[in-house]
């Protein structure tokens, strides 16, 4: 899949099936929809291109809702994107002046003059242009002027699946892990550089990673503790050989259990909300190196223990129920 960060950066093609949406989370139902992108453009030899927005549009009309997270970052929903099998990924950034153009104008610019699109895949409800005066009556007529087909997805079809971004961020943000990777098809996962914390964990035996996310308009779970497994590169490496040696964008995977803590630590009066996770079986240093944790199951919520001892203890029963989901 290629990827491009901007309009201006894509070669118009000849035949050009394409689909638009924010696409939040990749779930069931988007899903769905790319499903038939791709098969449309495999059956009529043509290119799938899925033209999506950066930051979500709700950034950028409503800025001072700072209440709307993502289920994905940018780079998490193009790598779901490109295990669909899709072609062209076009990343545009949303500003006032783009959602600002005409309707008429928008199909004309992006879709006929920049992308070359013959066949386009929208939602009965896609609303686009100024003030979302856009819409499906609009988008068939200019096709008829320009020469692209529209294929209307119904509100039963999409309503057949059961499974909104709303729904799996609701789920999430109170722990429901679960849940949301039931709508997903998928175990969301939270994607970080490990960075140095206070070290108490390694003077109760359970010693944790510290986790730093990068993009602040990344949704974090709810409060609790959580079975997780852990993706990192199959070789540590050591601060001065990553200088020398630098990363590759794509990691090479290898796959720990362990079980992953977010909150402000209440037993220590912690000021801050914290990403840790306890990695089984693993005693490598790995600061500064980048991780992937995939959320599996909610065990139980934050709570304020009496002491470092008492808090030990419930560690050892979280673990042991942790092992116990693994092995059951």
């Amino acid at each position: 899949m290629k990827i491009y960060h901007n309009l201006s950066e894509f070669k118009k093609l000849a035949n050009a099936i394409v689909t638009i949406g924010t696409f939040d989370g990749v779930h069931f139902g988007h899903q769905k929809i790319i499903k038939q992108l791709v098969e449309k453009a495999k059956a009529d030899n043509g290119e799938s291109v899925i033209l999506t927005f950066f930051p979500h549009p709700r950034m950028i009309i409503d800025p001072e809702n700072q209440d709307l997270k993502m289920i994905n970052t940018i780079n998490e929903k193009a790598e779901i994107l490109k295990s669909l099998g899709v072609d062209h990924l076009i990343i545009t950034p949303f500003t006032r002046d783009f959602s600002n153009q005409l309707p008429e104008d928008y199909i004309k610019n992006t879709l006929v003059d920049n992308i070359g699109t013959k066949h386009i895949i929208i939602g009965y409800d896609h609303r686009f242009g100024k003030d979302r005066s856009g819409n499906l009556a609009i988008l068939k007529a200019a096709g008829e002027h320009f020469g692209f087909t529209v294929e209307e997805i119904m509100e039963q079809d999409i309503h057949d699946v059961a499974v909104s971004s709303t729904k799996i961020r609701q789920a999430l943000l109170v722990g429901d892990v679960s849940l949301a990777n039931d709508y997903l098809g998928y175990p969301f996962s939270i994607f970080g550089r490990v960075i140095k914390g206070d070290k108490i964990g390694r003077t109760i035996g359970f010693p944790t990673a510290n986790i730093f996310v990068e993009e602040t308009y990344k949704l974090i779970p709810g409060d609790g503790i959580y079975a997780v497994t852990v993706e990192m590169e199959s070789e540590v490496r050591s601060p001065e050989s990553e200088v020398l040696n630098p990363k590759p964008s794509t990691l090479n995977l290898q796959p720990y259990k362990g079980m992953a803590y977010i909150g402000q630590r209440p037993t220590i009066n912690g000021m801050t909300r914290n990403i840790e996770v306890n990695i089984f079986d693993f005693n490598q240093e790995i600061y500064g190196q980048d991780i992937k944790m995939n959320f599996l199951k909610f065990l139980r919520h934050d709570v304020k223990f009496t002491g470092l001892e008492a808090l030990t203890v419930q560690l050892q029963k979280d673990k042991e129920a942790t092992l116990a989901f693994f092995n059951g």
